[in-house]
């Protein structure tokens, strides 16, 4: 199924050629040089620079003989890179993280993940049921209704308020699934609870398909649009700059894990193997929260100013789904959105 991504793979290419990284694969891919080199680890993520970059920081001062090439870009362009590697026979990255679950089904089913258990896993909040060691949850990521309070005055208390209030006619904005992978489970959440109709009201109202994550927040922020549907860390990230927005969280909770996954057979195994731990250690999940978005600890302090639920409350109030079970119908989903949303 990851063929499907293979379209996008010269928009990927672009992207990630920014960083030379060093081969990965099976070993009669590998030049002598390439064997060598066991202190590098290269990371493929999804994560904004607000959120990656301080775990980064963090690794590097635990293990400063280890290198580290990290390119982060749209989950739907990484998997492009991703699947081309892999019918070259040399895949390069040891790590990815990102947000959109099902590609984790998708890759652990064609045999592309190590399975690991992490060090500390039983410090951690679990949202997988069929968890085997494929890929670990690195956050519980929130999306809410992100508004500009200087356009919104009074707070949506519901979702359903976004389909139906003149004041969100034609300014609310939701990023593009088929480059998002947040964006996508959060419509594939909104439509498991509240049916596509749904999806199909807030367009009748006048919802606009927005780049990214990362421009649906920015144009909320300048104006542009009323609201949108956000990403917290990112919401938290502009908050922090002096943006006038506001998360607000209707009672049904929009929580997209953020899996972290070690690619097979990947040339830098024990670094990516301490990268993953750490990334659950009690030290980056502060980060996590930090940055403003929900760790899978319980023992790390919230920021009160994002205003985000506890990681309890987050798995508690979180819409439910059966992540294989929406997987066959991913692709129809962004089809569907897409065709909607034109």
């Amino acid at each position: 199924m990851l063929k499907n991504f293979i379209g996008l793979f010269m928009a990927a290419s672009l992207i990630l050629s920014s960083v030379v990284l060093s081969g990965c694969g099976g070993d009669e891919n590998k030049s002598d040089e390439q064997k060598l080199i066991g202190n590098r680890l290269v990371i493929y993520t999804s994560m904004k620079e607000s959120l990656i970059g301080g775990i980064i920081e963090g690794f590097k001062k635990k293990y400063p003989d280890i290198e580290i090439d990290y390119q982060s870009a749209g989950a739907g362009k990484i998997m492009a890179k991703l699947e081309a590697e892999k019918q070259s026979g040399n895949i390069m990255a040891d790590i990815i993280w990102t947000s959109e679950v099902p590609d984790f089904y998708q890759m652990r089913d064609a045999g592309m993940l190590e399975k690991y258990q992490p060090t500390v896993f039983n410090e951690i909040l679990n949202p997988f049921d069929d968890y085997d060691g494929s890929f670990t949850a690195a956050r519980l990521g929130t999306l809410g209704i992100v508004i500009n309070i200087n356009k919104i005055t009074t707070p949506p208390t519901s979702w359903e308020e976004i389909a139906t209030n003149p004041a969100y006619k034609d300014s609310f904005g939701i990023a593009d699934p088929a480059l998002s992978g947040t964006a996508y489970m959060s419509i594939a959440l909104l439509e498991k609870q509240f049916g596509w109709d749904y999806i199909e009201r807030l367009h009748d109202n006048g919802a606009i398909k927005s780049k990214g994550s990362g421009r649906v927040v920015d144009d909320t922020a300048d104006g542009t649009l009323n609201a949108c549907l956000g990403v917290d860390y990112i919401t938290a990230s502009k908050i922090d700059k002096g943006a006038p927005l506001k998360m607000v969280y209707p009672p049904e909770n929009i929580v997209v894990p953020s899996p972290i996954a070690i690619l097979k057979d990947a040339d830098h195994m024990e670094a990516a193997k301490k990268f993953v731990d750490y990334v659950l250690s009690q030290e980056a999940q502060q980060k996590v929260a930090n940055a403003g978005t929900v760790p899978v600890r319980t023992d790390v302090k919230m920021p009160e100013k994002y205003n985000l639920p506890t990681p309890e409350q987050a798995l508690q109030n979180g819409i439910k789904i059966n992540y294989t079970e929406i997987l066959p119908h991913k692709e129809d989903t962004i089809n569907k959105f897409s065709n909607l949303f034109k």
